[in-house]
């Protein structure tokens, strides 16, 4: 008897063990586990009490079988350590865990049209859902425009060259914004420490900042370039220092603006006495820099979400409101800017 008492304990609870305590057929249960409509209200109650009494779950694999659906998403993402593709994949992953789906991540360190077309086929073999393709180089861009699957496909951050459903940030407004805020603090013009030249986002942003000036018929200086890190943006803040014109400096992304904050620093260029500096990303520790960076914010979160709601769209085969959908930055004023002529 204590031999069966056990095996009953950890014997987990199947379907018709639910239909049982509900007093239900088990495909009234099965009905109610894929939302089915035309169940009555009470009828469902009882069936979800009783799967919370019984600590029931469904069996993922019987359940695909029914639905043909896995509930499992597919990601492709861009193998690095910066704060924007990794917040990109944190924002999509926890949409998704909202939802109630899974998620696969392929990470790859080259993002050429043969290894993101792998990728997605190793996703789809998988039988995932839908594959979402974070695209922040211009040679993922080009992948993502040549991609053939059989399954509904989403990029982040690929700009408008896709025939995909794409979601982004508004790059080229958040640094209009961040240039336009300067100049309306009176510099005469803003210099500009872009991110790598193959960067969606750095395209994006120089464009901003360049578009911005030629408005408002200011200097278009000469552009100083780094690859992201605090490390190059230091280097490049060493050739800005030697500038006694400028009074302004738009960076491409926070981390370059610290390491620019070092150098102007060991120039003995005061910030913001001397030089106004504006960031990109508003990384967690932004506020925390030497003056607080000013900065321009990006919701991933937000951004995970919109990819998902793209598609969940697909999937259902819902009529998309739009199939470029951009996420809009905001300004984060803190004490790295302001007025030019302080000196």
């Amino acid at each position: 008897m204590g031999t069966d008492s056990v095996g009953s304990e950890q014997r987990q609870p199947v379907m018709a063990d639910v239909a049982k305590l509900a007093g239900v057929s088990h495909q009234t249960v099965s009905r109610v586990l894929n939302g089915a409509p035309h169940v009555r209200a009470d009828t469902r109650e009882r069936v979800l009490a009783a799967i919370r009494e019984l600590d029931y779950r469904p069996n993922s694999a019987a359940r695909a079988l029914v639905t043909r659906r896995s509930q499992t998403l597919g990601v492709v993402s861009f193998d690095s350590t910066l704060y924007g593709p990794a917040s990109m994949l944190d924002g999509i992953e926890r949409a998704a865990r909202s939802a109630g789906y899974f998620v696969s991540v392929t990470s790859l360190r080259s993002l050429d049209g043969r290894s993101v077309q792998e990728a997605v086929d190793r996703l789809r073999d998988q039988g995932v859902d839908g594959v979402v393709v974070i695209a922040p180089q211009t040679s993922a861009v080009s992948a993502v425009a040549r991609l053939s699957s059989s399954v509904p496909l989403v990029a982040v951050g690929s700009g408008d060259q896709t025939r995909v459903p794409m979601v982004s940030v508004g790059n080229r407004s958040g640094a209009e914004a961040a240039t336009r805020h300067l100049l309306d603090l009176g510099h005469r013009t803003v210099h500009h420490l872009a991110g790598p030249a193959n960067w969606l986002e750095s395209q994006d942003r120089e464009e901003g900042w360049r578009r911005t000036l030629e408005a408002a018929g200011a200097p278009v200086p000469s552009v100083e370039r780094g690859d992201w890190s605090a490390r190059s943006g230091y280097q490049a803040g060493l050739r800005i220092a030697e500038l006694t014109e400028a009074t302004a400096v738009f960076c491409a992304n926070d981390h370059m603006a610290l390491g620019l904050l070092r150098a102007l620093h060991e120039a003995g260029r005061s910030v913001p006495g001397d030089i106004s500096v504006v960031g990109f990303d508003d990384i967690p520790e932004a506020g925390y820099f030497i003056p607080p960076l000013t900065t321009v914010r990006q919701d991933f979160g937000e951004l995970g979400r919109r990819a998902l709601e793209l598609l969940v769209e697909e999937l259902e085969g819902v009529q998309h409101s739009s199939t470029r959908v951009e996420i809009a930055p905001e300004m984060v004023l803190r004490r790295s800017v302001g007025p030019a002529g302080r000196r």
